[in-house]
C-alpha cells in the first residue's frame, strides 16, 4: 500500500496516508489466505485495502465522525475537503493499479466499488427515519460492506484458479456477518474498546438489526420511547434502558445468532477446501468480545 502511495510522488499524500489508523486488514488477510503469496495476490490485497480506507475517509465525512479506531479522524484534524480528496486519490490510484491485473479480477473489484457507493447512498437515505425494513437493511449492508469482501474472496480465487462460486459465497456471508457483529458491538462495548462513542450508530440515524428486533418485541409505550431516542444524544440512563430491553427481549442474542448462522454457512461451503485459516477468520470474527 505504501509503495502504491509513494508512486504518486506527493509528500503530503504520503504523510496523510501514514496518519490514518490501521485496522484489522481483514480483506488483505482473506486474499492472501486464498491466493497465496504471489505478486498479483499482494497487489490485489493492497488495492482492496486502499479501497476500504478510501470508503472510510468518505464515510467519516458523511457521518460527521471525529474518531476513527480510537484516534482523531482525518476530517477532524484536516477538514472534510482534505478527507474527501484523499479518499478520491486512493480510489483513483487503485483504478490505475487494477489495470495491471487480469481483466476478470479488475472488473470484479471495480463493480464492488460501485455497489459499495450505492450501499453508502442507501445508508444515508435510511438515516432520515426509523427503518423497520429488515430486507432493506440487509441489502444495504451487503452493498456497503459485504460486496467488497465478497469481491476480495472471489478475485483471490480467480488468481489462484480455485472455485470462484464457493469463495464468493464464503466472502458474502463473512461480510454480512462481520457487519452485523459490528452493529452489535456498537451497543455492547464501551467507548474505550470501540474507539468511538458507544451507540453512535443510533445517534447517526442507523437502525441496525438489534434495534429492529427490539422495536418489534416491546409494547406500544416502549416503541414510542425507543423512537423518541432516535438520532438523539443518549443519556447514560437511555443507554442502560436500551441495553436492558435488548437483553430482556433477546434482541442482541438473536442478532449474534443470525451472524453466527451466516458464519457457519460460510464455513460449510469451504469445508472441502482444506484451509483452516479461512475457518479461523470466521471464528475470530463471530466470537469477538460482547
Amino acid at each position: 500500500m505504501t509503495q502504491m502511495i509513494e508512486s504518486l510522488h506527493d509528500k503530503q499524500v504520503l504523510e496523510l496516508f501514514h496518519k490514518i489508523p490501521k485496522g484489522k486488514r481483514l480483506r488483505a488477510k482473506l486474499i492472501l489466505k486464498i491466493a497465496g503469496s504471489s505478486d498479483d495476490a499482494y497487489k490485489l490485497a493492497a488495492i482492496v485495502e486502499l479501497i476500504h480506507v478510501a470508503s472510510l475517509l468518505h464515510d467519516d465525512v458523511i457521518d460527521d465522525a471525529l474518531i476513527r479506531r480510537g484516534k482523531e479522524s482525518i476530517n477532524a484534524i484536516f477538514g472534510n475537503k482534505t478527507s474527501i480528496m484523499l479518499g478520491d486519490i486512493f480510489y483513483s490510484k487503485r483504478f490505475a493499479s487494477l489495470t495491471t491485473l487480469p481483466q476478470n479480477v479488475a472488473y470484479r473489484v471495480s463493480n464492488a466499488v460501485a455497489l459499495l457507493s450505492v450501499g453508502e447512498l442507501i445508508d444515508v437515505n435510511l438515516s432520515s427515519e426509523f427503518n423497520l425494513d429488515e430486507e432493506l437493511y440487509m441489502d444495504m449492508i451487503y452493498k456497503k460492506t459485504a460486496s467488497l469482501i465478497e469481491a476480495a474472496s472471489a478475485s483471490a480465487a480467480m488468481l489462484a484458479g480455485k472455485n470462484v462460486e464457493i469463495y464468493e459465497l464464503y466472502g458474502r456471508n463473512l461480510g454480512l456477518a462481520f457487519q452485523i457483529i459490528d452493529d452489535v458491538l456498537d451497543i455492547t462495548q464501551d467507548s474505550e474498546k470501540l474507539g468511538k462513542p458507544s451507540m453512535h450508530d443510533f445517534k447517526e440515524g442507523k437502525t441496525t438489526l438489534p434495534y429492529m428486533y427490539l422495536y418489534n418485541r416491546v409494547d406500544q409505550k416502549q416503541k414510542q420511547r425507543l423512537k423518541s431516542l432516535f438520532k438523539k444524544d443518549l443519556s447514560k440512563d437511555d443507554k442502560i434502558w436500551i441495553k436492558n430491553k435488548m437483553q430482556e427481549t433477546s434482541s442482541l442474542d438473536d442478532s449474534i445468532n443470525y451472524a453466527k448462522k451466516l458464519g457457519f454457512e460460510a464455513m460449510s461451503v469451504i469445508k472441502d477446501e482444506n484451509n483452516d485459516s479461512l475457518k479461523k477468520i470466521i471464528k475470530d470474527m463471530i466470537e469477538r468480545d460482547f
